[in-house]
């Protein structure tokens, strides 16, 4: 193996390591609502969300992975010190809101990475503006979409149930909540595992070692997901405290339409091909869920500081990515 193929090689399980960096960091995403409910254990719950976040890619289309690896930059500028340097940025953010158990969006950390590497090699004029702009709305709309769902949800549930027992009806959620958080974690692999795809994918397309047509062997869906689900079974415990406890208090049937909405949105948003950030969507069905049992049970300040997190992900990701591709230039590689 030459050096150039061996530089491609270590890229690639780079963006494998941040794969599985992701389904550490998000596997709060997947798992805090079912935890904090105690419908399951822990341990029992990662390897749940884990089979799902693997077999996603028997479900959904590779539309996500094809706006990752043509939609956010020129494809023309897109080299390994590129790729390398998105994902440096990436996982740098990653790792430090994971340390401080702040639930931000490993996807728009991706993005940014993206950006800042394609920012620093050729300039703002290397940036897909339409497909940033379409990112850009989804930032907003997801958490909000995940919000008013939830709380449709909430307010249907509590008029259906108006008359059953409690007993009743946390018997029956957590009967519920088994499929909602299912349906949860193979959307959060769907849209979240393609991102690393597309990565792979456009790394390969661009050094020549895919051939003439972009696509996506089925090698890189299942070294993604794999390496996805495998973080999840780790579990990021530091920001499921945040996610499940910190933001408002879940009952079972707060979980369940919690979880149905996030599902729907991040449904809705992989078959558009839109990468949008599964932490903000959940994020806003949970708080959607706390706001219908009452506005001050959902615990606001904590929720300014999860909003910050998700402002500030972009450009702080960007700045560690484009500092990344200037160190690799300087260092000629």
């Amino acid at each position: 193996m030459d050096s150039g193929m061996a530089f491609i090689v270590s890229i690639i399980a780079v963006a494998l390591i941040f794969d599985f960096i992701n389904g550490f960091h998000d596997a709060a995403n997947s798992i805090a609502t079912i935890v904090s409910t105690r419908v399951l254990r822990p341990n029992v719950a990662v390897l749940w969300a884990a089979f799902f976040n693997f077999v996603a890619f028997l479900v959904f289309e590779l539309k996500v992975a094809n706006t990752i690896g043509r939609g956010v930059i020129d494809p023309s500028i897109v080299d390994p010190e590129v790729i390398l340097s998105a994902l440096v940025g990436a996982i740098v953010w990653d790792l430090v809101t994971w340390w401080y158990g702040i639930p931000s969006s490993s996807s728009h950390a991706l993005i940014g990475g993206l950006g800042g590497a394609a920012v620093a090699k050729a300039g703002v004029y290397s940036l897909n503006i339409g497909g940033i702009a379409k990112i850009g709305v989804s930032i907003i709309l997801s958490p909000v979409f995940g919000f008013i769902l939830a709380f449709i949800f909430m307010a249907l549930a509590s008029r259906m149930l108006f008359r059953a027992t409690p007993r009743m009806v946390d018997r029956w959620s957590r009967r519920i909540q088994l499929v909602s958080a299912s349906l949860y974690s193979l959307g959060h692999g769907g849209n979240d595992a393609q991102k690393t795809m597309g990565i792979i994918a456009v790394l390969l397309f661009q050094t020549g070692m895919m051939g003439e047509t972009f696509g996506v062997p089925l090698w890189v869906v299942l070294s993604c997901h794999g390496a996805m689900g495998l973080g999840t079974l780790f579990g990021g415990w530091r920001i499921v405290k945040t996610m499940g406890m910190k933001i408002t208090k879940l009952k079972p049937i707060g979980g369940v339409c919690a979880e149905t909405a996030g599902a729907i949105t991040l449904f809705v948003a992989t078959g558009l091909g839109i990468p949008v950030s599964t932490t903000h969507t959940i994020s806003g069905s949970i708080m959607g869920v706390g706001s219908f049992t009452k506005f001050s049970a959902v615990r606001w300040g904590v929720a300014k500081n999860i909003v910050w997190a998700w402002i500030l992900t972009i450009p702080a990701s960007a700045f560690v990515a484009g500092f990344s591709w200037w160190i690799l230039h300087l260092l000629n590689f």
